[in-house]
This record gives C-alpha cells, structure tokens and sequence, in this order.
C-alpha cells in the first residue's frame, strides 16, 4: 500500500503512525492525511496555531489535560514521541472511527462524530458563527457554518487524486475490511 505524504517523514515516523493505526483499527492513511492538515503539511510535533493548538492534530489545553499532559510538553516531543499521545487522545472515539472524515471529526469536533452531513458544528455553548470563524477552510459556501458535508467534501478534496477512492471508503473497525 502507498502511503500519504511518506516523503515527509522518516521510516521510524512511519512505523510508529503504523503501530498507532493498528491499535486503533484505522487506516494508516487516514492518519496521515489528518496529520498533514493540522501541521500544514509540516508534520512538524511543535507546530502551533494562532489559537494556541498545537502538535500533530494540534491539541487544545483541555485535550492535552486529558491524555495527561500539557501543550508545553507536547512541544517539546519529537514527533515519534508525540504519535503516544495522539493514540492517547484517539482511543476513546475507537468504536466511532469508521471512516478517514471520522477520524477528522473526531480531531475537529468530535460532538459531529456520526452524525448526518447536514449537521452543523455548534453546541449550547459555541455558537456555529464562532466555530465557522475559527474555521474558515471548512465554511465553503460562507454561511458562518460548519456541517459535516463540508469537512468531507474539503477533506477529500485535499487528497491526492491517486488516493481518494481509498480514503472515501468507510470500514469495519473489527474486520478492517470494506463496508
């Protein structure tokens, strides 16, 4: 199997995306491609954002809290060292993880994990305005929300062609085969 952005990462980088995929029942690429957006194609485990996220699915202050560390540490992980606490982060949507917009979601917004293309990404306390302005890349038709639709059809729109077909199918996360 090719693999997504490989060239932009060591064989250790690799292995160890591989062992996380595995034990979380996903496809490696599906990781990769998750990585590469929220690093902007960096891959780099230090990596912050205007908002204060940081690392490779770039963590928030409560997510990091929750996996048992802090965004200081994970900046100062190499990014082998930083792929633990991805899976740490991961492992509790495990059963939800269906699809590489899944595992997306579940990075974004996971209150939007499983739900209709047409749902929009707000809750009682975030307004969907706030969250399309925080953002932008996934309000394509710039209506100051955010539906699921969206994120899939900018998600895959971002994969290289040669891939699509591969990120677009949704598995088993039990049999690892094709729905």
């Amino acid at each position: 199997m090719a693999i997504l952005f490989q060239e932009k990462v060591d064989a250790a980088f690799i292995a160890k995306a591989q062992e996380v995929a595995d034990k979380l029942g996903i496809e490696l690429n599906w990781l990769m491609a998750v990585i590469e957006l929220e690093t902007a194609g960096t891959f780099d485990p230090a990596i912050t954002n205007s908002l204060g996220y940081t690392g490779l699915i770039q963590f928030g202050k409560q997510a990091a809290d929750r996996i048992g560390t802090t965004q200081d540490k994970l900046r100062q992980m190499t990014a082998v060292q930083q792929l633990d606490y991805v899976y740490k982060y991961y492992v509790i949507y495990k059963s939800k993880l269906k699809s590489y917009v899944d595992l997306y979601i579940a990075t974004l917004f996971p209150v939007a994990l499983g739900k209709p293309n047409d749902f929009v990404l707000q809750t009682s306390t975030l307004s969907a305005e706030r969250v399309a302005k925080a953002n932008p890349l996934f309000d394509l038709n710039k209506d100051s929300k955010i539906t699921v639709g969206e994120i899939e059809q900018k998600l895959l729109n971002r994969i290289p062609s040669s891939f699509k077909d591969d990120l677009k199918k949704k598995f088993c996360p039990h049999c690892k085969s094709p729905l």
